[in-house]
């Protein structure tokens, strides 16, 4: 998996991740598993090398909860 910020210079910044085919079925596991558990999980960096991304969680967010973003379809 890759990680990397792009600033967009307003202020706002991106997330890319590349995902290689055999973690993309561990990562719809994962997301499965939140969902059923309403928990959280990470993606995390070896922390060796270049900085860059270290960490990203994914948590459960109740659907009463306001998001700041939403999935493009």
């Amino acid at each position: 998996m890759q990680a990397d910020l792009e600033d967009f210079k307003t202020g706002w910044y991106g997330l890319k991740l590349g995902v290689k085919s055999d973690e993309i079925d561990v990562l719809i596991l994962a997301l499965k598993k939140l969902k059923e558990n309403k928990d959280h999980f990470h993606c995390r960096s070896s922390f060796e090398g270049k900085g860059g991304v270290g960490d990203i969680e994914f948590y459960y967010q109740s659907e009463k909860q306001n998001g700041n973003l939403e999935i493009e379809r």
